[in-house]
């Protein structure tokens, strides 16, 4: 019972975080009528929808699929390498960077052992490395790519074109430098090779039911995207997904991250206590306001970002500089951004006796990536946002 205590304290740390400061704000502000308005419902019915969607997506193996067309085309060192990091980009921005990670980490392992050892001990691990940081930075685009920015989004009031337009040019320059990398990186693997499409995507489920599966979780999606940008009621898109999901494949229900709900709810309900103990509410507020995107970076190194954004964004009222500073603060330390905790457990399965050198990889890498993200936001910041806003 106590292992078992333990090991769900290990894996769910930051829900048991957030219900503990939940249950402590309770103590201080007795429950009543005014909690129902802590709450964003809104944005947990959308992530509710949207990890359903990918969940059924993923089941019937459609990403696998999509990567295996593209790397059976490979030639090279370089092309591989540079597929694998954009495959986990591009995907980040639509499909969630945690989603991302899930799919194509274990893929590129798949992969680099066809490669043989030589070229799976030189190149794994900065390409896994790099596929983190991708799918992190390429998640930033879009309201959709990761939780903070979807619950952001919503507390910002902006369109998602004006949230893509603010993102835009972080999501450049961090594209330039992922190619760039892969590049030189790629160029140590020196042999040509070629793979075989079935054993890239052998994990497809070839059979009845796969295309209209496609076609319904593609029109679930659809219905997600028109309630992300305010034209269908979520409540409605809510039931619908519920229960097309149910009927379609009850069993995807099960791979929703319920826990990232209950974080949600927990961090709602302390930050609605805490905004009504007004000396604390000042406190937090003359620490935050004025320094959003500097105080969200260094929060996400602490909490994750996803955390730093809803502790936040109940003590300023710019959300805009959450998003900035949420976002590149999920680089940085292996918790900033707990997708990043996707691939460690990978690396740790697969490559047991490489888990040290990961970790220090992981962090020389992600921390250049952040100094120059940063000095870049330094360089453009003022002038950009004024200019958007």
């Amino acid at each position: 019972m106590t292992n078992r205590i333990i090991t769900f304290l290990k894996k769910e740390t930051v829900l048991c975080v957030s219900l503990l400061l939940a249950i402590v704000s309770m103590l201080i502000v007795k429950p009543d009528t005014e909690y129902l308005g802590y709450i964003d419902f809104r944005t947990l019915a959308i992530l509710f929808c949207l990890m359903s969607v990918m969940a059924g997506l993923q089941k019937i193996g459609l990403f696998k699929w999509v990567a295996g067309k593209l790397i059976r085309h490979m030639r090279s060192g370089r092309s591989l390498v540079l597929t694998l990091v954009l495959l986990c980009f591009f995907s980040g921005m639509i499909i969630t960077n945690d989603v991302a990670l899930i799919t194509f980490v274990p893929f590129t392992f798949t992969v680099f052992r066809m490669l043989g050892e030589e070229q799976k001990k030189r190149l794994l691990l900065p390409v896994v490395v790099m596929q983190t940081i991708a799918a992190n930075l390429g998640s930033m685009l879009t309201p959709i790519g990761n939780p903070q920015n979807l619950y952001l989004y919503g507390k910002a009031g902006i369109s998602i074109g004006e949230f893509i337009m603010l993102m835009l040019p972080y999501t450049v320059l961090s594209l330039l430098l992922l190619a760039v990398w892969s590049l030189i990186q790629g160029r140590s693997c020196t042999q040509t090779f070629e793979l075989e499409e079935e054993s890239v995507h052998e994990d497809f489920i070839h059979g009845d039911g796969v295309i209209y599966r496609l076609l319904v979780y593609g029109a679930l999606f659809l219905l997600c995207l028109l309630t992300v940008g305010h034209i269908l009621p979520w409540q409605a898109v809510l039931l619908v997904v519920f229960i097309v999901v149910f009927v379609t494949d009850r069993k995807v229900l099960a791979e929703v991250d319920y826990s990232l709900l209950l974080t949600f709810v927990g961090f709602f309900i302390f930050i609605g206590n805490v905004g009504r103990i007004e000396a604390f509410r000042e406190f937090l507020q003359n620490v935050i306001v004025g320094r959003e995107i500097f105080t969200a970076i260094i929060a996400s190194q602490i909490i994750s970002n996803v955390p730093a954004a809803l502790l936040l964004s109940g003590f300023t009222g710019d959300f805009t500089g959450l998003i900035i500073g949420t976002n590149l603060g999920g680089l940085g330390t292996l918790i900033a951004s707990m997708a990043s905790l996707i691939s460690y457990k990978y690396v740790a399965k697969e490559a047991e006796e490489s888990k040290v050198r990961y970790i220090m990889l992981f962090t020389a890498a992600n921390v250049c990536f952040l100094a120059v993200l940063v000095l870049f936001n330094f360089l453009i910041y003022r002038g950009y946002h004024q200019m958007l806003f």
